[in-house]
């Protein structure tokens, strides 16, 4: 696939996945694509987690609920660290929303699905702490999303997206020159 043609297939993946290994290589290649990314003030504030061992996303699995990508055989977890970096501000989501939409790509590019997972991690109930605890993560770090990564049963229909036209303009808002 050229970029483009891999832009316009990733598709956020939901249902279960071939019970098929993940091979290390290709987690790296992911993995190595995230932290590819820009970050604030090259700050580098985005750390991964792989998970392929199935006795630890069994783990993971067990403080889940409701339930999401339980068949996975890989998981991707994102940690991030906030740190101060241009006048007091901190870009710490920016900096891992880029790193996870680099691996989003890369595992569209080989093959595999995904699905961005952040407010059922973050939410009230705090997963991401618990996983991060399974994981022995440190307190100065925040365990932020999960990325399930595997074969798909079944391919995943697109979303119906809005027209260019409706949310992209050229010089002034609604293009109204």
């Amino acid at each position: 696939m050229n970029f483009f043609e891999v832009i316009n297939k990733r598709r956020s993946y939901r249902g279960k996945y071939q019970a098929v290994k993940v091979p290390r290589e290709d987690l790296k290649k992911i993995m190595e694509a995230g932290l590819a990314a820009p970050s604030g003030c090259n700050k580098q504030t985005t750390s991964l987690i792989c998970v392929d061992a199935p006795e630890v996303l069994d783990k993971i699995h067990a403080v889940v609920t409701p339930p999401v990508a339980e068949t996975a055989p890989a998981m991707i977890c994102v940690l991030t660290q906030r740190i101060a970096a241009y006048r007091d501000k901190c870009f710490a989501t920016q900096d891992y929303s880029a790193a996870i939409e680099n691996m989003l790509l890369a595992i569209t590019e080989l093959g595999y699905h995904s699905c961005w997972i952040e407010g059922h991690i973050t939410d009230d109930d705090r997963l991401g702490d618990k996983i991060a605890k399974l994981l022995n993560v440190p307190d100065d770090y925040e365990l932020v999303c999960i990325l399930p990564v595997g074969i798909a049963e079944s391919e995943p229909a697109g979303p119906e997206k809005k027209s260019f036209e409706e949310r992209a303009w050229f010089n002034t808002f609604r293009g109204a020159e």
